[in-house]
């Protein structure tokens, strides 16, 4: 069978069902328990086998990768609740974080959206870039759990290796997507301190 090297796209809403009202599409399939069920973010554009009963995809997302089907996951991001306009998001997004907070305010971090339970590793890894936010963000899945504790250089070796053996880790552009995310949410807090 043909390896297809499809891109991962990931796409955040403040309210995901309003774009998939708007766009319709095929919800991607999962197999729980030996039982197909509705993914919990992913959606097909194009042609793709679908269980007439459901609605959903027929094929599960893994098996429908490798037979070249194309999958979107729409994602619910509720830090843009908050953000009220696309200029308020631009500004939030270009606007340098107070990085030492995460190093020095527990409380401050336990509202922050994907790292609110890491403060103690945040206290000795000190991210202050997206870069570095990006591969903090890499090396708390389990795949890259090895690399806590380690210099940002000899993390940056390897981080985005993967190897399935290892276990779950994340693609670079997940992460600094996500590192952008946790950036304009601590500009986000700030400025709502104010």
């Amino acid at each position: 069978m043909t390896k297809h090297n499809l891109p991962d796209i990931d796409t955040d809403f403040a309210d995901r069902q309003q774009a998939i009202d708007l766009l319709g599409g095929t919800p991607a399939a999962i197999i729980r328990d030996g039982k197909a069920t509705k993914h919990n973010t992913g959606m097909y554009y194009t042609d793709i086998p679908t269980d007439p009963m459901t609605g959903n995809a027929s094929i599960d997302h893994k098996a429908a990768e490798e037979r070249g089907y194309f999958k979107l996951d729409f994602l619910n991001l509720g830090i843009y609740d908050n953000v009220k306009d696309e200029q308020h998001l631009d500004a939030l997004a270009v606007k340098e974080p107070n990085w030492m907070r995460l190093t020095t305010d527990a409380e401050f971090v336990e509202k922050i959206i994907h790292i609110n339970n890491y403060y103690d590793l945040l206290k000795v890894m000190k991210p202050a870039s997206i870069k570095e936010m990006a591969m903090f963000l890499a090396i708390i899945r389990p795949g890259k759990r090895h690399l806590r504790g380690k210099q940002w250089s000899d993390i940056a070796a390897s981080v985005w290796d993967r190897d399935e053996a290892e276990g779950y880790t994340f693609r670079k552009s997940h992460a600094t997507s996500y590192a952008m995310a946790v950036a304009v949410h601590m500009n986000l807090i700030e400025e709502q301190e104010l």
